[in-house]
């Protein structure tokens, strides 16, 4: 194998070599552009991140600025919504499914490096891929690490350093990430802790409802 086929494998890999670098460039090229995009522009924003990303919905949004390794093992679902500052190692595949919303300064790393200074002092690395599901809330300043899988429906509390999978439907939060408790359907009437939506919203909600 050579050094891109070992990183999409998730072996020990060495970032430099076999049009790696080159490829970095590329995306770099790519990311500057997108970051430095005129605010009167912005309507440009979809377009630009079609071509970055590996595959996304119709409806993807980031908003400036954001970091990737490569772009092309990203791929996002339908209604793709991160906000500032986003940066996403991903020398690993990461897949994230529909409805997502990111909060300012998100970070998704797969990539790491031996635990073992010798080991680590030979250049090798690796990237793990992440999964991230539907329906996912990420809250600011929270870290995804290398391997992480996140259910469906899951909401990721402000600040959290999420190591381990959370299963579908779950409320976890803290450093390290720990479940808090189960996403319920009385939740449902509420928008934020014990804040029930009023009627104007509440009744918008109930004629969109999907069952």
């Amino acid at each position: 194998m050579n050094q891109k086929e070992r990183m999409l494998n998730a072996l020990p890999y060495k970032a430099w070599l076999d049009g790696l670098e080159e490829e970095r460039d590329i995306c770099k090229q790519l990311v500057y552009e997108f970051n430095l995009l005129p605010p009167k522009e912005r309507a440009k924003i979809p377009e630009m991140l079609k071509k970055l990303l590996g595959k996304t919905g119709n409806n993807v949004w980031i908003e400036p600025p954001f970091h990737c390794d490569y772009g092309w093992n990203i791929e996002v679902g339908e209604n793709f919504f991160a906000n500032y500052n986003l940066t996403v190692l991903d020398v690993g595949k990461v897949t994230i499914g529909k409805n997502a919303q990111i909060a300012p300064n998100v970070s998704i790393y797969t990539a790491g490096h031996p635990i073992h200074p010798e080991s680590r002092n030979s250049g090798y690395e690796y990237g793990i891929p992440v999964t991230i599901g539907d329906n996912v809330w990420i809250g600011g300043n929270a870290v995804i690490l290398p391997g992480v899988t996140i259910g469906n429906n899951v909401v990721i509390g402000a600040g959290s350093i999420v190591g381990k999978d959370i299963p579908d439907n779950m409320i976890a939060a803290g450093n390290p990430c720990r479940i808090i408790r189960e996403i319920t359907k009385e939740d449902r009437i509420y928008y934020f802790k014990k804040q029930k939506f009023d009627q104007e919203s509440w009744t918008e909600i109930e004629e969109n409802r999907i069952e």
